[in-house]
């Protein structure tokens, strides 16, 4: 079977309420979706069958082989009538004429669609009120961008794509082992102004050279298949209950924005390698052994290859400060928060000054009460010789 990109225009959904007709939201941390105007629920049932790991390299094969032909993202709203494009790198959103919740297929967008989720667990205004604390908690940040990010920031939705790795690794290595053992050396040193002779134990290393090799299991490696947020805000977003992902269901996403993937499988695993790189090198030096190591060589084979594309939740926005972005985002499921800030020079050189402030004046204010006059720990006939020696007579 081959992966191929069709041009068929992409599949949309809405979910009308069966009560009032309006569009029903999935409501986060809960089983069902709900209609803000009549109160009615409807119940999500939860889709039979159990999250699979997917054989890499065959994928990857299939990928390579697979035709690809344009495709344009033409999603037409029921409500409204309207025909639109999404963002090419979304397939669930809003209608931009009516607001209308619209999730969009993704088997004809991509080669291979999400297969799991997270479903929000935290709804908007929990994760505002996290945001407002964020904001208020930041030192040495601008008061016009507290004041501008709690008035205008406002929280998005966003289901983002992730892939996960299984991977059975066999790694050969060559390098050295140091061994700390200490010998006798005499050294010259000041002592009360005179320089004296010491024996000292100094250390030195023996290396030895070694070979061996480390075999590690690495379990639902996590990347981030999004180019929308920094990886490095991402990445920080764990650690995600990934033991609670769900099979993908289209409900969970009424009322909230979705990415495609745009790091692709064979990308993602790169990325992957190099978060198992880590690991194995801390394996080899911990089975290296001794004091200190040095690696020369290291080669690795991956065996036993899996992969899953799944969705994760967050609640992602950004403020403008002197015309650069600032994002942040924060995990749906518990909460934590990550992001980018500026910083402001005045209220650091500020905090510097008083520092410096506080500290000389400390330092004056002891010297007063005589903290540092060595006198005043004499005797009497000491005070007097000390006295007479610092006068010239």
């Amino acid at each position: 079977m081959k992966f191929t990109k069709v041009s068929k225009a992409p599949a949309s959904k809405r979910f009308p309420c069966t009560q009032c007709g309006a569009v029903l939201k999935y409501a986060p941390g809960t089983q069902y979706q709900s209609c803000e105007y009549c109160n009615f629920e409807n119940h999500i049932e939860l889709r039979a069958g159990s999250i699979k790991e997917l054989p890499l390299d065959q994928a990857l094969q299939q990928l390579s082989e697979s035709s690809v032909t344009a495709v344009k993202n033409n999603i037409h709203c029921d409500e409204c009538g309207a025909t639109f494009q999404f963002k090419s790198s979304v397939h669930a959103g809003e209608c931009p004429f009516c607001g209308t919740p619209i999730v969009s297929s993704t088997e004809h967008i991509k080669s291979i669609p999400a297969s799991s989720l997270l479903p929000f667990s935290i709804e908007q205004k929990t994760a505002q009120k996290l945001f407002n604390k964020w904001i208020k908690s930041l030192w040495f940040a601008p008061n016009a961008v507290k004041k501008y990010a709690r008035s205008k920031t406002k929280l998005s939705g966003i289901y983002l794509p992730f892939w996960t790795f299984d991977s059975d690794t066999q790694t050969y290595y060559q390098g050295e082992r140091g061994d700390t053992y200490y010998v006798q050396q005499r050294v010259q040193v000041m002592r009360n102004k005179r320089l004296v002779t010491e024996t000292r134990q100094v250390p030195k290393i023996r290396w030895t050279t070694v070979s061996g090799q480390v075999a590690c299991f690495f379990d639902d490696v996590l990347i981030g298949a999004s180019r929308s947020l920094p990886r490095k805000i991402v990445d920080t977003l764990k650690p995600w209950d990934l033991d609670e992902l769900i099979p993908y269901d289209e409900n969970y996403l009424s009322g909230f924005s979705s990415e495609f993937y745009q790091v692709d499988l064979d990308e993602g695993f790169d990325y992957a390698k190099q978060v198992m790189d880590n690991k194995i090198y801390r394996d080899i030096s911990h089975d290296i052994g001794g004091d200190h190591q040095r690696v020369h060589s290291i080669q690795t084979q991956h065996k036993n290859n899996t992969y899953k594309h799944c969705l994760l939740p967050v609640w992602s926005a950004a403020f403008r400060y002197k015309d650069k972005p600032f994002h942040f985002v924060i995990n749906a499921r518990t909460g934590k928060i990550q992001g980018e800030r500026p910083y402001s020079v005045w209220k650091i050189s500020f905090a510097i000054l008083a520092t410096a402030t506080l500290l000389t004046g400390g330092w004056y204010y002891l010297d007063s009460r005589g903290t540092f006059d060595n006198t005043q720990q004499l005797s009497e006939p000491q005070q007097a010789e000390y006295y007479f020696k610092s006068k010239d007579f």
